[in-house]
Formats: C-alpha cells, structure tokens, sequence
C-alpha cells in the first residue's frame, strides 16, 4: 500500500485528499500545525491506515519508515490568513518547501507542490497560461503570499532538475466546497455566511472583477492525475467557467433564499482584475476538465454550512 504524507491535512484542501488517498488504499499521514487548519476536518478519517501529526513544516520533518509520496499543502491560503501571518506565509513557502523537498530526496518519494494562480500576480494575458510569468508586486501586501509560492516553485524544480527529485506543481486556481473556514476572506466563504444570516454580502471594487471556481472534488482528481503523471512542468487546475464577483454574490442570494444586499467597498491593493485558467495543458497531458457545474457546487456547498456555526 502506498504511504503518502499531506503537509497541511488538516486544511480545508489537505483534508480532502487525505480523504480521496485513504479511498484508494494509501496510509495517511496528515502533518499541520493548526495555524489554519482543523482538526475537526479530518477526526472522521481516523483509522489505523490514518495518523496525524502537528508539526510546523518550517522545522525539521521526521518520518519514521517510507515515504512514497509527499503533497506539500501547507500554506496559508486566504488574503485574510495571510496579511495577519506574513512572515509565518513567507517561512512556509521557503523554509517549510525546503524541508519537504528534502524529505522527499531522502525517502526517494514523489513530491507536489500545491501552488496557486497567484503566481500570475494581477495578470495583463487572460486567460492565463502556465507559460506566463505573471505580474507581481513583490513588496505589495499580497507579495507576501504571491512570491513565497514563486520561490516554492523555484526551489521544486532545482531539486527535480538538481538532485533528480520526482515532483509535480500545480497552480491551483480559486475552488469552493464543504470544509471552508467561514468568513477566512475569500468570496465564497464570506458571502454564503452573510447570506444566511441575512446581512449585507460585501464586495470589494464594484464587482466587476472576474474569478473562475473550481468545485473540489474536481480539483482533488486533477491533483491526483498529476501527481501520478511523468510531468514536471507546472499544470493549471481550475475551472475556465469564469463570471464577475457581482453575479457571484447574486447567484449566492438567490441558491440561500436570502434577502440580503450587495454592498460595495474599496478595492484592496493589487487584488487581480481578471482571474480564468487556460487548461489546456490539463486537458492534453492529464486528460482532465472539471465536471461538477457551478450550481450542484454551490448548492452543495450552501448546504454545507447551513450546519455551521456561523
């Protein structure tokens, strides 16, 4: 049986793949420090094929016995997260990437990096290819984030090209479902509590920025094709079905019944215009395309938390 050890498994991503992998047989090791993560997220997958363990990543990894395959996940994820932990998101991405490439050459394990379209900064080419090298304000607040997944994915692929390390890198692109941490600064995390509630559903600029949401279980099976594939090269994952966060707000008032407002408020610096992946790569190397409509997502994911505490 496959061992695989998820850096971040307590993680609202982390925790489905640690889900999916015990599915197809692989022993789980889950490794987070909770500075995000839950482990409410994942005490339903306890098992003797499961183990957690809380470490911070940015220190030495131990791993008792082999190791076959690492998903480096760890990482804050939302602008809110990772403005109020700036240097914790930048150590994470540089010392806490260092230290699972490492184990990933010591145990001779496969390695994927989770990235994110972030990497492309607020693009000026849309839709954006894996090809483009974006468009980062590296001291801007966002830098923080933006630049330690640049220096993550240019660590990765000097250990692959370096030292023969196997690895994988996959720009994740915005995706949604059960296990969000409510109100963590992302759209759909923050609208569909305020809509429940009844309360205005705040947008930032006037709602004409575009984002494109990928459904998880979709996201968690493009990985999953990836980190079994022979590529190397960095592979977008995402669903191209883009809209504007105006009808993204409305498509959530309307899925929770709600009788909230749209209101509006400033723009935050360097926060991208445009956000759709191209998958195209996906699609020829990976023989990947999400499935899952933006609807059956949505409602999924509005009933979701309805059992919440929110």
């Amino acid at each position: 049986m496959p061992r695989t050890l998820v850096t971040g498994g307590a993680g609202f991503l982390g925790s489905h793949l640690c889900e999916y992998l015990l599915k197809k047989g692989h022993e789980v090791i889950a490794m987070d420090n909770l500075s995000t993560g839950n482990v409410e997220n994942i005490t339903h997958l306890q098992s003797e094929k499961f183990k957690f363990i809380k470490h911070d990543v940015t220190e030495y990894i131990y791993c008792a016995g082999p190791i076959d395959y690492i998903l480096h996940f760890a990482s804050p994820a939302s602008p809110k997260d990772y403005l109020e932990m700036p240097i914790q998101t930048l150590k994470v991405g540089s010392l806490g990437t260092h230290k699972a490439l490492g184990l990933a050459k010591e145990k001779n394990a496969t390695l994927l990096l989770a990235s994110t379209s972030e990497t492309y900064g607020d693009p000026q080419e849309h839709p954006q290819k894996e090809s483009y090298w974006g468009h980062v304000n590296p001291v801007g607040p966002r830098g923080v984030y933006d630049e330690a997944k640049r220096f993550a994915e240019a660590s990765t692929m000097a250990y692959h090209r370096f030292h023969g390390v196997d690895t994988k890198i996959v720009r994740i692109f915005n995706t949604y479902g059960p296990r969000m941490r409510p109100n963590d600064g992302r759209a759909i995390p923050a609208f569909v509590p305020q809509a429940l509630r009844n309360e205005s559903i705040t947008v930032f600029g006037d709602g004409s920025q575009t984002r494109s949401f990928c459904y998880v279980d979709d996201l968690i099976e493009g990985i999953i094709r990836l980190l079994l594939s022979d590529y190397h090269e960095p592979v977008n994952i995402g669903n191209p079905q883009e809209m504007t966060i105006k009808e993204l707000a409305e498509s959530i008032v309307k899925v929770t019944g709600s009788r909230s407002e749209v209101i509006y408020k400033d723009l935050p610096v360097d926060d991208p215009k445009v956000r759709q992946p191209d998958i195209t790569r996906a699609k020829s190397v990976l023989g990947w395309e999400p499935r899952v409509s933006f609807q059956d997502g949505l409602e999924k994911t509005v009933d979701w938390f309805r059992t919440q505490k929110l």
